[in-house]
């Protein structure tokens, strides 16, 4: 049966939520303090690959049923209005072959030997990369289609009656009294797109990023991953050293012009919250705490709350 349903949250989990809500025949109003372009998810690499997220098999289903979403995306051919565009790349500074691709129709991680003079050894994969400047806007333009809405409104406190949706991310800290989710500072840098057309991914050092994604129209350079870091203001000397490893990967990023700098704060927890939770005048489905794979989970996470609202309702 068909509900209204109010969704918190505009990022790219709150999104894919309220469109598959939307679509389902459901009235959705979503209902955030920041707007799509102003989120987390605005600044993510949108690179589609599991990173800070637990638990490991509900996120390798939640990251297949995303794939299997941006494939059908990508067979559009129109990544100007989607954003999403699966590209090769390389992954190195692993020992061990990457599993998280496993079992995914028509993607082969391969191994390559000396595919970049500082590494002996890497993969080679194609997988989605998605250009959140793009990608946002168009799942905003898919919820309104379906006769949604989004409404800019800061909450105290979350609403407590009817059916609601929190896909808060960082900000459930306090919306939903959970210290266990916490930020992991994000800064990157946006680039202009010399030529490149393959992504780089080094994870050599667990506690360095170094990560080269080119989009549609940019390519975005990173990053950082501190823990418990709130601080949002991009920091110059950790922005010269980004772009110093960066090109050391990829040195056609020489030519480059750094167009801008951003820092977002990932929603990390010890386990992604997807948990009904009823109360006495409504019921709340709680979605949050998905660390660096928003992107990556989000339209397998959108399937489970749409499960889940349907048994409610």
């Amino acid at each position: 049966m068909a509900a209204r349903i109010t969704v918190i949250g505009a990022g790219v989990i709150g999104l894919s939520c309220a469109v598959r809500l939307a679509e389902a025949g459901h009235a959705v109003d979503v209902m955030a303090r920041e707007m799509p372009l102003e989120t987390t998810s605005a600044v993510a690499g949108g690179l589609w690959m599991p990173f800070l997220a637990e638990p490991v098999e509900q996120v390798r289903r939640w990251s297949h049923a995303t794939h299997a979403a941006f494939t059908e995306l990508a067979e559009d051919n129109d990544a100007r209005r989607t954003g999403v565009v699966p590209r090769p790349g390389y992954l190195v500074g692993l020992r061990e072959r990457p599993t998280f691709a496993d079992g995914l129709d028509g993607v082969a991680v391969t191994p390559v030997s000396h595919p970049h003079p500082d590494h002996r050894s890497g993969w080679h994969l194609t997988v989605p990369v998605v250009d959140m400047t793009v990608y946002l806007p168009y799942l905003v333009r898919r919820l309104e289609a379906a006769g949604g809405t989004l409404t800019r409104l800061p909450l105290a406190a979350l609403p407590t009656r009817g059916v609601v949706v929190n896909c808060t991310g960082l900000a459930s800290r306090a919306l939903a009294a959970d210290p266990a989710v916490h930020p992991v500072r994000g800064q990157v840098l946006r680039m202009s797109n010399p030529g490149i057309t393959e992504w780089w991914a080094d994870e050599s050092d667990p506690e360095v990023l170094t990560y080269v994604l080119p989009q549609t129209r940019q390519v975005v350079v990173g990053g950082t991953a501190q823990v418990n870091d709130f601080d949002t203001t991009p920091d110059e000397n950790v922005a010269a050293q980004i772009l110093e490893r960066a090109k050391r990967l990829v040195p056609g990023l020489a030519r480059a012009t750094v167009l801008s700098h951003r820092v977002g704060l990932r929603p990390a927890r010890p386990s992604v919250r997807l948990e009904t939770v009823p109360g006495p005048d409504g019921t709340t489905v709680h979605c949050y705490g998905h660390g660096g794979s928003g992107v990556t989970l989000s339209w397998g996470c959108a399937d489970d709350v749409l499960a889940e609202v349907s048994r409610l309702t």
